[in-house]
Formats: structure tokens, C-alpha cells, sequence
């Protein structure tokens, strides 16, 4: 009695794995070097896969239920057994759970910038993070490529291992997609969806996994591209240039000051104002003077004499006509201003020069 009782030890009647743990990923049931019954039963709950590896080969997988274990119902692993005339022997061979429920809230990031090609920008550095969910699809492919002979493979060594392996197929997918930069900086909801497909054909074919979600939380690019970005924004959202000016010149006019248009609105401005009076006739029966970019009555050539007979005024410019005569910048003549090697006075928040002082600044 004894002797059978320890030779009844040496089988496994029974093979079930409860996981209670929910980091999971797969676990190799623990035989203790016994060998399996004929006839034995196999339990697999709902979110599980049996998988059988017989001799380092991977044999039949059995998806959920209550199972007995015969020759009939595991044929490549009879198969691989020899058990060609259905052998009543117990075998040896080692049962591996595979959890295949989804695993939810994955992160992912790239370590490096992702170099990727663009039709606006050119070659573009890019980092991005986010999050992704996933499930087995393929349990043998899985434990051949991800999970190896680990008797417990869990999630934060899933992690570890797949981290760079999402970024990589990652960069591969966002290259072959050809996702301008600009969408890929603002529409991230999106750009996850996109990529799911070609993530997924990479992810089955290679480790046996399908991501059910992908989801891009954040793609930063240098500094140079995002003022780019903003400045292409801007230009968006201001449409019409014409009318944009128009609406300035109307603000700088109501207030009295260049406001958001700067010097070169409140020029426009009175170009439009005396424009407007001259060929209008206005008051003092001034002579129309000829219209030209950046003219500001009374300031853009000789001043008739006074009543008195007396010399007439000295001709004034403002920087932007000083600038355009010396085909410079604007800034560049208010810069030598405020360095005093051009003379020339500040009246409220604009300049005036005189020809004299512009022709001493020449001769200088």
C-alpha cells in the first residue's frame, strides 16, 4: 500500500493555476519533476491559455474550460510523444499559463529623440511619451520572443523588456506613416489612432501581442521647430493681412498711439489721412503732394515759407524713409539714433531727422 501511495505521488491528477496576483503575464506550472497522468484533468479559466512545451518544442494550446488530457484531444503533443497507438503512459512535459486579458495603462517613451523626416521642416528631433494597452494574442510566439522559460513573468518586467521595443516600432511606424510634424505636435488623439495599425501588424508578427489602445499623451520638439509652429499658428489665425492692418490702423487711430501695429500702422495711417484730404480739397488750400510709401504730411520735403517771408523749414524723415533711402532696416536706423551717431529728435514716441543731420551722418 505504501508503495502505491509514492508511486501515485509521481503523477499530477490535476493541473490549475489561479491568478490572483493581476501583474501576471505567464506562469509555468510547478510539476516538482512529476510527470503527468493520462487522463489527468486540465482547468483553464476564462482570460487564460494553456500552452504545452514538450522537450523545448511548443505543442498544443488550450483555450478555456475543463479538459482531460488524452491522446485524442492533444494531438501534436501525441505526436511529439510517439504515442502512435494511444499509449496509456503518463509523459513529461511543462504546462505554461498565458494570461490574455488586457493589461491597460502601459507606459512608453522614447529615451532618445525620434529623428524623422518632414515635407515642411526638413529632418525634425522629436521626444514623445504616452501610454498603451495591450493583450496576448499569440501565447507560443509570446513565450518564445517576450517571456522565455521565466516560471512567472510579470508585468514590470514585461515593461522593461518592451519599452524600447514600443519605441522602436514606434519611430519605424511614425516614419512609414509620414505624419507632418505639425499634426503630430497638436493632434495626438489622433496620431494615437493612426498608428495603432501599423504598431499592431509589427507587434503580432514579432511578439505575439496586439495593442488595443495607443494613446500619445505629449510630443515635444525643439525650440526652433515650436516657434515655427506658433508663428505658422499666428499667421492662421490672422487670415486676411489686409484686413488684419486695417483693423490695427483703426486701434492705433481711436487711441492715439501705434498700438499692436507699431510705427509702420500709425505711418499707414496718415499716409490714408492725408491721402484722403488732399484729394479731398481739405481746409488752407494745400497743394496735393505726390503719393508715396511711408509719406507723412509735412514731414517728407520742404515747408513753404511763413507769411513773414522768413526761411522755409528744414526738411524731416522718419526712420522708415531714412532706412528705405540707405536700403537698411528700420531697427538699424533707430538703433544709430539712440546711439546719437545719427541726430535726429524724438517727438512723444517717434523720431524725426533732418536732411542735414542725415547728410553729416553720411559724410561721417
Amino acid at each position: 500500500m505504501a508503495l502505491m501511495n509514492f508511486i501515485n505521488r509521481q503523477f499530477i491528477d490535476v493541473i490549475e493555476w489561479v491568478d490572483d496576483s493581476r501583474d501576471t503575464l505567464s506562469f509555468r506550472f510547478p510539476d516538482d519533476d512529476k510527470q503527468i497522468k493520462n487522463d489527468a484533468q486540465l482547468i483553464v479559466r476564462e482570460s487564460q491559455v494553456a500552452q504545452f512545451v514538450y522537450v523545448g518544442q511548443f505543442a498544443d494550446t488550450l483555450g478555456p474550460g475543463k479538459h482531460t488530457l488524452k491522446t485524442e484531444n492533444i494531438p501534436i503533443l501525441s505526436d511529439l510523444l510517439g504515442w502512435k497507438y494511444k499509449f496509456q503512459t503518463p509523459f513529461k512535459c511543462d504546462v505554461y499559463y498565458v494570461t490574455t486579458r488586457v493589461f491597460p495603462g502601459n507606459k512608453w517613451g522614447t529615451a532618445n529623440p525620434v529623428m524623422m523626416r518632414d515635407a515642411d521642416f526638413g529632418v525634425v528631433r522629436m521626444r514623445a511619451f504616452g501610454t498603451y494597452d495591450f493583450k496576448v494574442v499569440e501565447p507560443a510566439l509570446f513565450l518564445k520572443e517576450v517571456a522565455g522559460t521565466d516560471h512567472h513573468f510579470r508585468l514590470d518586467e514585461f515593461s522593461d523588456v518592451m519599452r524600447s521595443r514600443i519605441v522602436s516600432v514606434f519611430s519605424e511606424a511614425l516614419a512609414t506613416a509620414k505624419v507632418p510634424a505639425l499634426d503630430v505636435a497638436t493632434r495626438y488623439g489622433e496620431l494615437g489612432e493612426a498608428l495603432l495599425a501599423p504598431l499592431n501588424a509589427v507587434m503580432r508578427e514579432k511578439y505575439g501581442l496586439e495593442l488595443t489602445a495607443f494613446v500619445v499623451e505629449n510630443v515635444s520638439v525643439p525650440p526652433e521647430l515650436e516657434q515655427a509652429i506658433d508663428k505658422r499658428g499666428a499667421m492662421t489665425a490672422i487670415g486676411n493681412l489686409n484686413d488684419y492692418v486695417k483693423y490695427n490702423m483703426g486701434n492705433a487711430l481711436a487711441e492715439g498711439k501705434a498700438g499692436v501695429a507699431g510705427v509702420g500702422a500709425e505711418l499707414a495711417a496718415g499716409l490714408a489721412m492725408g491721402q484722403s484730404m488732399l484729394q479731398g480739397g481739405g481746409a488752407g488750400g494745400m497743394a496735393a503732394a505726390p503719393s508715396q510709401p511711408g509719406f507723412v504730411p509735412g514731414a517728407g520735403g520742404a515747408v513753404a515759407p511763413s507769411a513773414g517771408g522768413g526761411a522755409a523749414l528744414p526738411e524731416l524723415f522718419t526712420p522708415e524713409q531714412v532706412a528705405e533711402a540707405l536700403a537698411v532696416t528700420p531697427a538699424d536706423v533707430l538703433q544709430e539714433l539712440e546711439a546719437g551717431t545719427l541726430q535726429g529728435r524724438k517727438i512723444g514716441s517717434q523720431w524725426r531727422i533732418t536732411r542735414s543731420a542725415l547728410d553729416e551722418f553720411m559724410k561721417g
